[in-house]
């Protein structure tokens, strides 16, 4: 088994077909498979090998699928991880996860200055780096052989936020992504006539797994911008017919503003949103100015993206929806004891789908499972019709204009600075972002906090958006009489502060 495999089904089955659509250029599936299998046998005769990883740390770009696709193709890992990050927190994950090879770009190749002299490291790709894209092209062979992995081996690593102030890498094998891809394309009815839109960071597993694996599996086409655009986003639609629109909610709220909706969107069969949950008065409002449905799933990075589905027959408004093929879901007790029919617990999953675990991560591995049950940190509970609902979370993530945003990691730079004494970081409700990072801080004695010292020195070590949208001063911070932390009713104090 290889995820990558599909690639040669593809330009097997549809040679002709437009595979990726990128800035002005239409590749064929024929091209792409060459593309792929060129970079592929240059990087093996440079030397990687099976289970090798290869980081990837740039915008999205049809670089970046050679790349990925050429690494799995070659029984080696891609490690993905957000061309945002800063350079503390790239020198973390490149230290965690020590790839053979890096893809990333001119503009970034500062950041990773350190790690250029690092003994793991053999190669950078980028136009100023070791070697270029156009040279690992020039150098391969257009027919590479797919390497056959077993489905147990790890295809990718996508780093999530890590609740212990630094990301985690979860592992998934070529069968957690194929399984999940396949989900996709049924649930979504998905076909060679497709043309998905994907501005979404391929280093997500939004972007990379429910987007673009899920068409490139299903033979239609990918169109790739670097990022949103709202400008280049409708050109897009309008130019290339574009079936499938996949968005958070932060950008269905800002197209909901334009003019003539429903006509720029003529092409759609399909609109479907991620992250956070979407709010009913929207999804009504796009109903009425586009006549789509806006379609949802329950997913996450450790479960490839979809563990449940709502819904393309019986859609139930509040619920996240029924689960999808071959995964199963149990409502558990603190023991990860199955809870009984209706009552409320933490939502674990078990399916093909599930992570096998955390790089480099053995304790939070195991305390990330109830046997072969992955704890998600959800609380929900199913309705009599198989419907579930998700009713709060454990963890402390916080989900902003769809990227997730671990507390824990922003509390921990926050306490760099000496002006703070105790502080607590929450999500707080946010009408276009879902959530907003909001940080409550007590200052040492005799010392006030600068809202405007401190976003500058967060937004010079941290990704744009994990850093606070507010830092607010205050007395104390709620805790229990052992001395935890109660941020569920910090939110509540702030909520009642600011209504009454």
């Amino acid at each position: 088994m290889n995820l990558a495999a599909m690639l040669d089904n593809n330009a097997f089955y549809f040679p002709d077909r437009p595979a990726v659509i990128y800035e002005e250029n239409t590749v064929s599936f024929l091209r792409f498979n060459q593309d792929v299998n060129r970079v592929a046998s240059a990087m093996v005769s440079l030397g990687l090998k099976r289970g090798d990883h290869v980081a990837l740390c740039a915008p999205n770009s049809y670089g970046w699928l050679v790349i990925y696709f050429a690494t799995i193709k070659a029984g080696a890992v891609a490690v993905t991880f957000s061309y945002l990050l800063k350079k503390n927190e790239l020198a973390n994950v490149m230290a965690d996860s020590r790839p053979k090879f890096l893809f990333t770009c001119d503009d970034k190749l500062d950041d990773f200055s350190q790690q250029r002299k690092e003994s793991y490291l053999d190669y950078v790709i980028s136009d100023s780096g070791d070697i270029s894209l156009n040279a690992l092209l020039e150098k391969g062979n257009a027919r590479f052989t797919t390497v056959d992995c077993d489905r147990d081996e790890t295809a990718a690593i996508l780093y999530t936020g890590g609740t212990t102030g630094f990301p985690k890498g979860a592992m998934l094998s070529h069968q957690n992504i194929k399984s999940s891809v396949f989900n996709i394309a049924y649930y979504e009815r998905c076909n060679i006539n497709d043309r998905a839109l994907c501005f979404l960071p391929l280093n997500h597993v939004f972007g990379q797994i429910h987007i673009m694996n899920s068409t490139v599996y299903s033979g239609g086409a990918t169109i790739l911008q670097p990022s949103f655009d709202l400008e280049q986003a409708v050109s897009a639609i309008e130019k290339y017919g574009v079936t499938k629109f996949y968005a958070v909610p932060t950008i269905y709220i800002r197209l909901l503003g334009l003019s003539n909706l429903k006509e720029k969107f003529k092409s759609i069969r399909y609109c479907f949103s991620a992250a956070a949950s979407m709010a009913l008065e929207i999804v009504r409002e796009w109903k009425e100015k586009t006549g789509l449905d806006i379609f949802e799933s329950y997913g996450m990075t450790e479960t490839a993206t979809m563990i449940t589905y709502n819904d393309y027959y019986c859609h139930r408004v509040g619920s996240v929806g029924t689960l999808v093929n071959l995964v199963e879901v149990q409502i558990s007790d603190i023991d990860g004891k199955p809870m009984p029919q209706g009552e409320r617990g933490e939502i674990c999953v078990k399916g093909p789908n599930v992570t096998k675990g955390y790089l480099n991560r053995t304790r939070e591995t195991k305390e990330a499972f109830f046997g072969e049950w992955y704890r998600t940190g959800d609380i929900g509970v199913f309705d009599k019709d198989g419907y579930l609902y998700i009713v709060d979370r454990l963890k402390d993530m916080i989900i902003t204009g769809g990227e997730n945003v671990y507390s824990r990691e922003i509390e921990e730079m926050l306490f760099t600075r000496p002006e703070i004494l105790e502080c607590a970081v929450v999500g707080l409700p946010d009408p276009e972002f879902g959530e907003r990072v909001t940080a409550f801080i007590i200052p040492q004695p005799g010392q006030h906090i600068n809202s405007s010292e401190l976003k500058s020195y967060m937004s010079e070590r941290l990704a744009n958006y994990k850093v606070p949208k507010e830092f607010i001063e205050v007395e104390e911070l709620p805790k229990s009489s052992t001395g935890k932390l109660l941020k569920r009713q910090l939110r509540e104090i702030y909520k009642a502060t600011t209504t009454g």
